[in-house]
């Protein structure tokens, strides 16, 4: 009998009594499903963040905020340096002539969340009209847009999902002021996580006379790096120039990192223990295997067709318990709506993702513990002198 026939004869015959050692087998089942449920769901909110705010923007869209400023809260230009911003060449005319450019207030008010009685910054971005123009992404899903001169906004998907009070027809208290939410609109992006508001009334409610951003939009995306020198080496100016996407990107690098990074130690801890329970089970199959195991040696069936037997035993386990963690994680978590604080010290609301990245990195994980757990006992069963085997007929 050729070695490929005594690898497939054994490893089904011990695939086949699986079923006699359900119990230990669960063991394994549920502790690796357990660490890759915790591994993709924690992976799936850094996943749905990086989504939302890679989403946001265009490649022929700039964002220009004050030189050092890592966010538009922190961001603040003069009237003159904005208008004179808006009169680079490289930016878009629209019919009426006027530059495709706005200026942009963002303002930080607490709102509460649904259901709780703590409340959570939520951004309030005064536009000008071109701020609409310019972004064909944006649309109405309920009410109207607001108008200039009123205290009126309108309020993205997302935050209305998240906070108490934005629903259409609603009065928003803040800061002394009260603004109607006259409108729902929708992005796909971290502009969902907001409320708009008309530029000037924003100015005059809270005080500033100058704007946080200018967002541009290019005659072409070649233009954007000609626009980044003469911005940045004018004199008149301090500013940084960013690509909107590039902008936005930024943005979560710093908490995908930390997600990830917390979401490693918590598996590589989870790991072990599965790891170690994969061992147990393992070695506790190979003795109550080791009259078999000797009388097959004595059959003459090789070592090679033993160690398989055990790591394919050990490899499947590991595979079942790690399509029903990354099936349960999908389940509960893909497409789970909330919101968390980004680097401008803001909501943004996002929904978890469970992508195909993702569940492939749980079941490498998985595939990874079923490996080294199955390893040491197959390599043991192997090693098994034929005679001692025997001697637990």
């Amino acid at each position: 009998m050729s070695t490929l026939t005594q690898v497939r004869e054994i490893v089904l015959m011990n695939l086949r009594s699986i079923p006699q050692r359900l119990g230990a087998s669960l063991v394994i089942v549920i502790g690796i499903a357990g660490v890759v449920g915790v591994l993709v769901a924690m992976l799936s909110m850094s996943a749905g963040l990086s989504r939302t705010l890679t989403a946001t923007g265009a490649e022929d869209r700039v964002v220009v905020i004050r030189g050092g400023a890592n966010a538009e809260l922190s961001s603040f230009l003069e009237r003159g340096a904005a208008t004179l911003i808006k009169q680079d060449p490289a930016v878009a005319r629209g019919a009426d002539g006027l530059p495709q450019a706005s200026g942009e207030l963002i303002v930080i008010n607490e709102v509460p969340r649904r259901g709780q009685r703590t409340g959570a910054n939520v951004s309030m971005r005064g536009v000008e009209p071109a701020g609409l123009a310019i972004r064909p992404e944006l649309r109405i899903i309920e009410g109207r847009l607001f108008r200039p001169g009123l205290r009126e906004a309108i309020v993205g998907a997302g935050a209305a999902r998240q906070f108490e009070g934005l629903e259409v027809g609603g009065e928003l208290r803040l800061r002394g002021s009260s603004w109607r939410i006259v409108g729902v609109f929708e992005t796909g992006d971290a502009h969902d996580s907001e409320l708009w508001t008309d530029a000037e009334t924003t100015q005059g409610a809270f005080g500033r006379s100058g704007v946080s951003s200018v967002v541009l939009q290019l005659t072409s995306v070649d233009a954007f790096e000609p626009l980044r020198q003469r911005l940045t080496g004018d004199p008149q100016l301090n500013v940084d120039v960013f690509r909107e996407r590039d902008y936005y990107s930024a943005q979560s690098a710093g908490l995908t990192r930390q997600i990830g990074f917390l979401t490693t130690i918590i598996a590589i801890i989870m790991g072990f223990g599965a790891l170690f329970g994969a061992l147990n089970t393992m070695y506790s199959a190979v003795s109550a295997r080791t009259a078999e195991i000797g009388t097959l040696r004595a059959l003459g069936f090789g070592r090679l067709p033993v160690i398989a037997s055990v790591m394919a035993e050990a490899l499947i386990l590991s595979l079942a318990g790690g399509l029903i963690g990354a099936g349960i994680a999908f389940a509960l978590f893909n497409g789970y709506s909330v919101s968390t604080l980004g680097a401008g010290f803001t909501q943004v609301a996002f929904n978890f993702a469970v992508t195909p990245g993702l569940v492939l990195q749980g079941l490498a994980w998985a595939i990874g513990i079923g490996f080294l757990g199955g390893l040491a006992p197959a390599v043991r069963a192997a090693r098994l002198p034929v005679t001692t085997a025997l001697r637990a007929l």
